[in-house]
């Protein structure tokens, strides 16, 4: 009956190290997101149906947040318009704006081979 016992503590010890190993983990991994007004997002539309819009974008933006207040709430704004609404934080991130590069090419004659 001892050794009965022994092996379950035995196990429930090792189930509690593994899980503070994934933790630690899983937490390494997270990677914050850190808001302040006047910065571009893109929203999460989770109200676009599987099908309908199969390869359709899930993220609809930009916007520009305007506040960001208590518990990763914050309150976001269109465009040229002066409409706000509030998510939750978690259903935005950063939007990143592209550098227009332009690309000079060269044009070369081609020339009829010669055998």
């Amino acid at each position: 009956m001892e050794e009965l016992d022994e092996l379950r503590n035995e196990a429930y010890e090792n189930a509690r190290i593994y899980k503070d190993k994934v933790k630690k983990m899983h937490d390494r991994r997270v990677v914050q997101k850190d808001f302040h007004p006047g910065m571009k997002v893109l929203l999460f539309n989770s109200r676009l149906k599987l099908f309908p819009g199969k390869l359709k974008s899930r993220w609809i933006g930009p916007f520009i947040i305007k506040e960001v207040l208590n518990h990763g709430v914050v309150v976001l704004t269109k465009e040229g318009t002066d409409e706000q609404f509030t998510v939750n934080g978690h259903r935005v991130k950063p939007y990143l704006e592209h550098e227009v590069v332009s690309v000079v090419v060269e044009s070369q004659a081609l020339h009829d081979p010669t055998f």
